[in-house]
């Protein structure tokens, strides 16, 4: 008998019971602080000026490491060992996106 399906299912039932037990408290908690007293205005989230730059940061780097990915495969075919040559593209160019996504965010912090 082969139990190989219940690896994904036990995965995917912890998953689920994680957020439900967080979801479940938090609500347990809030319940409690309003009860006591506290307004609900409390828990409404405020968005931060710098939460769009989380998107673009994120892009930028999964952008760079998209082209890294295909300067090592240039670079392996060029006749370099084709590990090293992943590994120092992808890395370089994910460094350099998160370094113009900085630049990037201080530039339009300033204005």
């Amino acid at each position: 008998m082969q139990v190989d399906f219940l690896i994904p299912l036990a995965f995917f039932a912890l998953v689920f019971g994680s957020i439900y037990i967080f979801v479940t408290t938090r609500n347990k908690e809030r319940l409690a602080l309003i009860e006591k007293g506290a307004s609900p205005e409390l828990f409404k989230s405020k968005a931060e000026p710098n939460s769009g730059f989380v998107v673009i940061k994120f892009g930028l780097f999964l952008i760079g490491i998209a082209l890294g990915i295909v300067a090592g495969y240039f670079l392996s075919e060029g006749g370099m060992q084709e590990t090293p040559a992943y590994f120092s593209m992808i890395f370089l160019f994910g460094g350099i996106a998160l370094v113009v996504s900085f630049f990037l965010q201080k530039k339009y912090q300033d204005k």
